[in-house]
């Protein structure tokens, strides 16, 4: 019993983390949609046979749909596909398009003509069989169970994303036969890769991750067994769906939607779209909550829900605003549901939205909005050292000071300013609260940040003189501006407070901000200066250190009294002699002028003809020897 209570507490714990996955914040607007329909009605007109295929599948009603035919033919007539493919889009478009005529002839004894042969692909197959549908010909049982050995013929020497996704999508249309093809579904979709811990898609992008779900998801429900993924991989496939909406081609657009309609369809694991309609931001005259609940594409719910809740915490405090209140439906789109929270006198804020949607949850974030008044505004020029006291002007919201400052750059300039909430007239901290300073004959701007103190007023205060160089020294009238703004306040709002007559000091520095700029020395590069060389006495002497020995030797030898007449004037002998004195030779001029690659492609043939000849030389020195 303790076992059961066990598994059933777990059970309870998983469910809500289930239901929870199966929620997306995107789905396909109708502004996709409408370029959707542009971009197959370009593949209609297109040269390309796959884009007027993909485009017949899904495009509004042809005009004209008996031209369309003559121009499906003389498009695939131009095509560079094998015929197998060739055939299947034509077939296909041919059939979306109704026409009137039968399919050329020489195409359907192409297709015919295939019935007996052994496809060396999946992909193939698959394009052959869908053009056998396309012409209502005939499949028997015997077909079936040879088409079901190929597919296992070519997925032994095949078995990548593309050849299983276009065998289950063959599978899928055999029945029974496919039964182990299905035995690959799961082999399919380990391959996966996860993105982020949010969306999960195969090696190929769009259009092997689409192929693969929408043939196994037919495979599975045609043999009428287990889905292939559980809710929370549909959710992360259809994010992934949803985060390719840009595409482009007609191709694209129609796998897309295919895919999205799959996942729509799987009523057991089908993600919704619960996302706000709207900005999330709730104005204070109106704070109407409004939710829309949807499938992937954004049609209503199939069948509707029943109730749609809503718990509203603030997400400051996380106190209840309202729990459990049922959202009401839209008039004019059910797809939407609302909530007015008006009668709840909310303050403003950002709160958290936990939405319950027959079992689907999603928790959104909203910001109720609020006005903020300025209850007080001071503005003075008084002396930069704060001797005597700042002399300041009251001014009320919206109007201007009337009188015009003045200061210089002895003084400073403050301005202090309350801000409140106009419906609890209770103090208030904003996002940006800036003072703006434009000269009027120029109109440059310079702009400041008014810092709040410890009674939630916000300060602004210049001294004129330090701040000289920020305005160029540039002496005049200047207009001061306030300017506030704030996520949670929908009256944000730049006010026109007064002129000041500024002027800075240091004509000196003003004169050279005035003149021209003139242009800086050319930059020249410089190589570094080689070291000093060493006095040529002290080159002469390390040289004749260093041929030393070599006299040394010459003075040994004549001491020793070698035998010069003994030398074997053979060729042997000589040829010894020389190269390897030309190797001595060589290591010199290496040592004055040649690097080392050159070096090496000259001592080689040197040392082999020096090991030669030197092995010839003692060779035949000891054959004299053994004659004695």
């Amino acid at each position: 019993m303790k076992l059961i209570g066990y598994f059933l507490l777990l059970i309870g714990c998983l469910i809500p983390a289930v239901w929870t996955a199966k929620t997306v914040s995107k789905f396909i607007t109708p502004l996709d949609q409408d370029r959707y329909q542009s971009i197959f009605s370009e593949g209609l007109q297109s040269n390309d046979l796959q884009a007027v295929y993909y485009s017949s599948v899904n495009a509004a009603e042809v005009e004209k749909p008996q031209d369309a035919c003559k121009r499906l033919v003389a498009v695939f007539g131009e095509s560079k596909l094998n015929d197998v493919e060739k055939n299947f889009y034509l077939t296909g478009a041919w059939k979306n398009f109704n026409c009137k005529d039968a399919v050329p002839a020489k195409v359907q004894d192409s297709v015919k003509s295939f019935a007996q042969k052994q496809f060396s692909s999946a992909q193939e197959l698959y394009f052959y069989f869908q053009a056998v549908k396309n012409l209502n010909l005939p499949i028997d049982e015997a077909q079936k169970v040879r088409m079901a050995k190929n597919l296992q013929f070519v997925l032994l020497k095949d078995d990548s994303l593309s050849s299983l996704g276009h065998a289950f999508a063959v599978a899928a249309e055999i029945g029974s036969h496919g039964q182990a093809t299905y035995e690959r579904v799961e082999e399919a979709f380990v391959q996966a890769d996860e993105v982020d811990g949010k969306m999960l898609q195969f090696e190929g992008g769009l259009s092997i991750t689409a192929l693969i779900v929408n043939s196994a998801f037919k495979l599975s429900n045609s043999l009428q067994k287990p889905l292939p993924i559980n809710a929370e991989q549909a959710v992360k496939f259809a994010t992934y769906f949803l985060s390719r909406a840009s595409v482009q081609t007609p191709k694209g657009v129609s796998i897309l939607l295919e895919a999205l309609n799959t996942l729509s369809g799987q009523k057991t694991i089908a993600p919704i779209c619960v996302m706000l309609s709207g900005n999330g931001q709730l104005s204070p005259e109106s704070p109407v909550l409004s939710v829309r609940v949807s499938d992937l594409l954004g049609k209503p719910l199939t069948p509707a829900l029943a109730v749609v809740s809503a718990t509203v915490k603030s997400k400051l405090s996380n106190e209840a605003l309202a729990s459990k209140v049922n959202l009401v439906p839209s008039n004019s789109n059910p797809s939407i549901f609302t909530y007015n929270l008006k009668s709840l006198n909310p303050p403003r804020g950002q709160y958290k939205v936990d939405i319950d949607a027959g079992g689907y949850k999603q928790t959104l974030k909203v910001n109720v909005l609020g006005k903020v008044k300025v209850s007080l505004l001071e503005i003075g020029v008084g002396d930069s050292d704060s001797t005597s006291a700042i002399k300041k002007h009251t001014v009320q919201y919206s109007n201007k000071l009337n009188t015009e400052l003045a200061a210089d750059a002895q003084q400073k300039i403050v301005l202090r300013v309350q801000l409140a909430d106009e419906a609890t007239d209770k103090p208030v901290n904003v996002h940006q609260a800036f003072v703006l300073l434009r000269n009027k004959a120029t109109q440059q701007e310079i702009i400041f940040v008014a810092e709040a103190d410890s009674t939630k007023a916000y300060k602004f205060e210049m001294d004129v003189g330090a701040r000289s160089a920020d305005f160029g020294y540039k002496s005049g009238l200047y207009s001061v501006e306030l300017i506030v703004g704030d996520a949670l306040i929908s009256n944000s709002f730049k006010w026109l407070v007064a002129d000041v007559n500024i002027k800075f000091s240091g004509e000196t520095a003003k004169d050279n901000v005035n003149q021209p700029r003139q242009p800086l020395p050319e930059i020249v590069h410089q190589f570094r200066v080689p070291e000093k060389r060493p006095p040529r006495l002290v080159s002469d002497l390390f040289t004749a250190l260093c041929l030393a020995p070599l006299a040394l030797l010459l003075i040994l030898w004549a001491k020793l009294r070698v035998n010069v007449a003994n030398f074997p004037l053979t060729l042997s002998g000589l040829s010894f002699h020389l190269t390897f004195g030309a190797i001595l030779a060589l290591f010199g001029v290496f040592w004055l002028k040649l690097d080392m690659f050159k070096t090496i492609s000259y001592l080689i043939p040197l040392a082999v003809l020096t090991f030669l000849c030197g092995n010839r030389l003692l060779r035949s020195i000891a054959g004299r020897g053994s004659e004695k």
